[in-house]
């Protein structure tokens, strides 16, 4: 098949397959004049301009507050914060573009929003600190709308322990999943919230796959085994996925995907930019988009700017679609079809050579066609199988409510 045989076969595939992406960070702004999700010239990389250009049927919106002090007062604010991006989802497709995108609250609401020709608006919400300590604030986000929650960030909470430990946090604070955990997961299965295992601590992860009486979803992760990062979950971690029924959506964040180890000179300049613009000292470029949420769009394009002359002086390894399906490949390899799906993190770091927005989708089934990807395994990768996972949460969910169990 030549190349442009290829590319007609795939087209035809991606234009028929729904396309579900789990993970599209939002600012403070968002759905606003500022940051405004149908603006044509919005940078963002995934607006809904181009989602129609590049064939991205489904977004997560994400409902994002980064962890911060455990305080009465740092509570409250995290819990300001999530409503104030709950806010915007629901003001982007109820006010501002009602006739082009539309939220959906179930997995059934994906499919019939899709076949009315709109754009689907799906809200995860990352970190469970905006919960603090209230159980009753977990059918308020269901209510809003909240799909799935990520049960930690960087930094432990309440719930359990993260990953990436705040600084000066000790490595474990609950060893896992805590007593209150326990209840948060235990409240996500009866009133039908998808348990995220992204960005927590490995026996964090293994934990909640024992509790949750639904399979779980790591809505946003990578594969260890090609890239020993933190963040990514090892072939022991996929295994427990695959046992509790879940799925692990391969994200296409460049630092997750392939190691890319900067130069001692890189650093410094880095280092050197970040003190210009009052930024802390350490942390990974990958979520700088959160840290720029308060500046105004014009310093941050001139801080970005600045960021692609330092890319251009020291350039970090290429990052591109072939090296992010590898991901896919090693989960489907590991543990079957069933279990992998695709998520971006656009606007909060994502993006790969042939990726970087929405835009660019296709690419992305292109390059499983390339591989020998059937359309039904293609299917099953790009939405089928985080609907499967939806589904039998919601399942569980009515199960529990009926019987009264938790």
């Amino acid at each position: 098949m030549s190349d442009e045989e290829l590319t007609a076969y795939a087209r035809e595939i991606h234009n028929q397959t729904l396309t579900l992406d789990t993970h599209d960070d939002i600012s403070f702004e968002f759905a606003t004049a500022e940051d405004d999700p149908g603006n044509p010239q919005n940078a963002r990389q995934a607006t809904l301009p181009k989602m129609r250009e590049g064939g991205l049927d489904v977004g997560f919106f994400i409902v994002y507050v980064g962890q911060g002090d455990r305080t009465p007062e740092g509570n409250e604010t995290a819990y300001k914060q999530a409503i104030t991006k709950f806010d915007a989802i629901h003001r982007m497709a109820e006010k501002m573009y009602p006739d082009q995108i539309e939220i959906a609250y179930t997995a059934a609401d994906v499919l019939r929003i899709h076949k009315s020709g709109k754009l689907v608006a799906c809200i995860g919400i990352e970190n469970g600190w905006p919960i603090a300590n209230d159980l009753a604030r977990l059918k308020e986000f269901h209510d809003r709308g909240g799909r799935y929650i990520t049960l930690a960030h960087n930094g432990h909470n309440d719930i359990c322990d993260s990953a990436n430990p705040r600084q000066g946090e000790p490595q474990s604070e609950h060893n896992g999943v805590s007593e209150f955990g326990k209840q948060v997961i235990a409240e996500m299965n009866r009133l039908g919230i998808m348990v995220d295992i992204s960005h927590i601590a490995k026996k964090s992860a293994l934990d909640a796959m024992k509790l949750s009486k639904a399979p779980v979803i790591a809505s946003h992760s990578g594969a260890r085994a090609l890239n020993n990062h933190v963040r990514n979950l090892d072939d022991e971690t996929l295994m427990e996925v695959k046992k509790n029924g879940g799925v692990v959506q391969c994200v296409a964040l460049r630092g997750f995907v392939k190691d890319r180890t900067p130069s001692p000179e890189r650093v410094a300049m880095q280092a050197a930019l970040r003190k210009e613009y009052g930024l802390p000292e350490q942390g990974g470029f990958g979520g700088l988009n959160r840290a720029m949420e308060s500046w105004t769009e014009e310093k941050r394009a001139e801080f970005r700017t600045k960021m692609q002359e330092i890319d251009k002086t020291y350039p970090l390894p290429v990052v591109n679609v072939q090296d992010f399906v590898n991901h896919i490949d090693h989960v489907v390899k590991t543990i079957g079809i069933d279990h992998a799906g695709i998520s971006s993190d656009f606007d909060g770091g994502g993006g790969v050579d042939g990726w970087n927005s929405a835009a660019e989708t296709f690419n992305v089934t292109k390059e499983l066609v390339r591989r020998g990807y059937t359309e039904e395994q293609i299917e099953k990768i790009w939405g089928g199988n985080l609907l499967r996972v939806w589904r039998e949460v919601e399942r569980v969910a009515a199960e529990m409510q009926k019987t009264g169990s938790n």
